[in-house]
């Protein structure tokens, strides 16, 4: 059998170095000769103890039994003890012949006792083999035995290595754990020494001014990359420095002087550089935004300065701040009076109101030209001024439109002058938030006092321009102008010109809200007989009420007011009582009756081009119109076919009374009334139609109370029908001269006008 022993010895390497572990076999020859040994006694004693075994047993199976061939002695038999259990006899009878070798006996008829005297032969023959076995293999059997003596005595001295191994064993684990206690120690001390060693390399890191940027920030242009790259490492160290200043650390003081002399050389560079970039916007024909791109690059350098050297910072802010001033308000304003020259030379003044008869200005050298003279109520191409292509395109270019000859109306020019003003200001007020790094009510006021010279330029000019304005849509115009601008401004979160756009709505709305108020008056005050020839066809105030509505309706459209709506209902009552004191003029209702339809048509037509159909003066006028033209209808068919009318009506309010016999002795009217309309209803149709077109100036609406008053003929002589068809009439003969409804239906048709 092998012993084998293994130990694991373990000793510690230097700080840092892994441990050293020995593994030490131990074995030897000694231990394969016990396992042989062992195996060899193993064997020996099984051959040892099979062998007896099988002997006894012979020798068991061969003793003959004596007490069976013994006589049965009767005599000595207890029959009346409880011993004698024959039961027990017979089963110890039964397992006798259970026996192989008794069944085989018995099957044979061998006799017992010569088989038993074979058996013993049998038995002393096998003993004398074995002896001789025995003493064949004596010489191995005593090799055997010094065999084990020798194993013993090996195992005696394993015995004693191995007592000496676990006392080794033991001493080496307290020497183990003692490594142990001293590895832990080692390992807290290194990682306290890493952690220390961290901090002073990051400080000794921070302390420590390179050469490179010593050179960088004394000889290089502030331009250059490298430069803003050492600023910053710069600003650091500055930082650093005020932070150790504060914990008292005394390798501070190493550096303070050249960290404050760099810094003192990276503020002159960068108070020279922003300088002058600032003094170039002074110069003429300079697009400024290119310099202000340039300041943007390097907007770290006033962050530097505001950090380490705020009386410069203030120095470039208050110069920036004057000079961008002094450019935006000699832009502006030359700006603003180079426009001027370049609007219409025609404006509206107190005289052009809605009321004002249309003599009142001419003479012989007032008649102004076409092509300068700016509409007044109308609202033709001026409107586009608002749509977004026009809203934010390009400003215009006064030298080019005086060399083109243009003129423009002044709302034009106050979207231009307003458009510049909200692309610089949105520019200018990001530009300052971004490089000046302010924010809220500070970026506001940084703002207000680089543009607040312009904005007050820019309302002293509004104030001026209003004063003496009576141009009420070019007012509208301004006022959604501005209103669109303040969203744009809300949508690009610019709240710099908030303020402004205010100040502008409230010199604005007063305005035009006193020049609606003086175009009411002039209406309220107009008297219908100093305008004129009296005339059924439209006239010219209600004319420029509808085109002036109109052009206020859908201004109004996208920023809905209510002081608008207000005052232009006023406006609509004045009106709408002008043209009733004006078709009262007229001696005979009809001819009321075409000019309040004339008039009425007229302001429908121009409202609904513009306006939306539902809104309130369309729907009123419409009531209007439709109210006024079955009054004419009913006028006119009074005249050819007034006898038939009042004796359908007649006959209708005496039926719906059960009082119709009255009528019943009016049989030569009747009779009359029949032939005269069947001889007369083609002329007087045909007239009417001709006095209808004649009288109306809107073909379109000529033909619409032709049709209603066609229609309205058919429905009375429909009436008139019925009536004939009572019982009371029935018996009249000139029933049969009346004309088939159908008839008289294809026959009125081929009178319908077709435009």
């Amino acid at each position: 059998m092998i012993f084998t022993y293994c130990f694991f010895l373990t000793y510690p390497g230097d700080i840092g170095e892994e441990h050293t572990t020995f593994v030490v076999f131990l074995g030897g020859l000694e231990a394969m000769a016990d396992r042989a040994v062992t195996a060899a006694m193993s064997d020996v004693n099984t051959t040892v103890h099979s062998t007896a075994n099988s002997m006894a047993y012979l020798q068991d199976e061969m003793k003959p039994d004596t007490d069976a061939m013994a006589p049965l002695n009767l005599g000595d038999l207890d029959l009346t003890t409880d011993e004698f259990i024959l039961d027990e006899v017979d089963i110890h009878i039964q397992a006798n012949l259970e026996d192989d070798l008794v069944k085989e006996a018995l099957k044979t008829g061998v006799d017992l006792r010569q088989y038993s005297k074979q058996v013993e032969d049998e038995l002393q023959r096998i003993e004398q083999a074995s002896i001789k076995d025995y003493i064949k293999e004596s010489q191995n059997i005593a090799s055997l035995h010094n065999q084990i003596t020798a194993c013993d005595s090996i195992l005696e001295r394993m015995e004693g290595m191995l007592s000496g191994f676990q006392s080794d064993l033991s001493s080496i684990s307290s020497e183990i754990q003692t490594l142990q206690q001293q590895s832990v120690s080692m390992n807290m001390r290194l990682k306290n020494r890493q952690a220390v060693r961290s901090h002073l390399s990051q400080l000794v890191d921070e302390l420590v001014v390179p050469g490179a940027m010593i050179q960088v920030i004394l000889e290089s242009p502030v331009t250059e990359q490298e430069f803003l790259e050492q600023l910053h490492e710069l600003n650091n160290k500055i930082n650093f420095a005020k932070e150790l200043s504060f914990r008292e650390t005394l390798a501070c003081s190493d550096i303070q002087d050249i960290v404050d002399r760099l810094k003192i050389k990276a503020v002159t560079k960068i108070r020279e550089f922003i300088l002058q970039k600032i003094y170039s916007f002074r110069k003429p024909m300079t697009n400024y935004q290119i310099p202000q791109n340039t300041l943007l690059k390097y907007r770290f350098f006033y962050q530097f300065l505001l950090a380490n050297e705020r009386t410069v910072a203030k120095e470039i802010r208050d110069e920036y701040v004057d000079t961008m001033s002094k450019i935006y308000y000699s832009y502006f304003k030359s700006y603003s009076g180079r426009l001027l020259k370049v609007q219409y030379e025609e404006v509206a003044d107190k005289d052009d109101l809605m009321g004002v008869e249309d003599t009142a200005k001419k003479g012989f050298f007032s008649k102004p030209s076409l092509k300068s003279r700016n509409t007044i109520f109308t609202l033709g191409q001026r409107g586009a001024v608002l749509s977004p292509a026009e809203l934010e395109g390009p400003i215009l270019i006064p030298h080019t439109a005086q060399r083109g000859d243009c003129r423009y109306p002044y709302e034009t020019l106050f979207r231009s002058q307003h458009y510049a003003l909200l692309d610089n200001g949105c520019r200018e007020f990001l530009f300052l938030s971004d490089f000046f790094m302010v924010a809220g009510n500070s970026a506001l006021d940084l703002f207000n006092s680089v543009m607040g010279k312009t904005l007050s330029l820019f309302l002293k000019s509004m104030s001026t321009y209003v004063s003496d304005c009576y141009d009420s849509i070019a007012v509208f115009l301004c006022i959604h102008i501005i209103l669109r601008f303040r969203a744009i401004t809300n949508k690009r979160t610019i709240p710099a010109l908030d303020k402004y756009w205010d100040a502008v709505l409230e010199l604005l709305w007063p305005r035009f809200e006193l020049i609606l108020e003086m175009n009411i008056q002039s209406i309220r005050n107009t008297d219908p007989q100093k305008l004129g020839v009296l005339d059924t066809r439209p006239h010219y105030i209600t004319r420029r009420y509808a085109e002036f509505s109109s052009a206020i309706v859908s201004i109004n459209q996208t920023f809905t007011s209510e002081r608008t709506h207000t005052l232009l209902g006023q406006l609509q009552v004045e009106v709408e009582n002008f043209v009733l004191k004006m078709a009262a003029e007229f001696p005979s209702r009809r001819d009321q009756l075409i000019f309040l339809i004339n008039n009425y048509d007229m302001m429908l037509s121009v409202l609904m081009e513009r306006a939306a159909d539902d809104s309130k003066e369309v729907e009123g006028f419409q009531q209007l119109l439709q109210a006024r033209s079955q009054e004419f209808i009913e006028e006119i068919l009074s005249s050819p076919f007034g006898g038939m009318i009042a004796f359908v009506k007649e006959s209708e309010a005496l039926t719906e009374k059960g009082q119709l016999d009255r009528l019943k002795n009016d049989e030569a009217r009747i009779t009359q009334l029949v032939r005269g309309f069947s001889s007369t209803w083609k002329q007087s149709v045909e007239a009417l139609s001709q006095d209808v077109m004649r009288s109306f100036t809107n073909f379109k609406n000529g033909t619409g109370i032709i049709q209603g008053a066609l229609t309205q003929l058919i429905q009375y002589y429909h009436g008139f029908h019925k009536v004939l068809a009572q019982p009371t009439f029935r018996s009249l003969a000139v029933r049969s001269e009346l004309i088939n409804l159908h008839h008289l239906m294809v026959e009125v048709k081929k009178h319908k006008p077709n435009f």
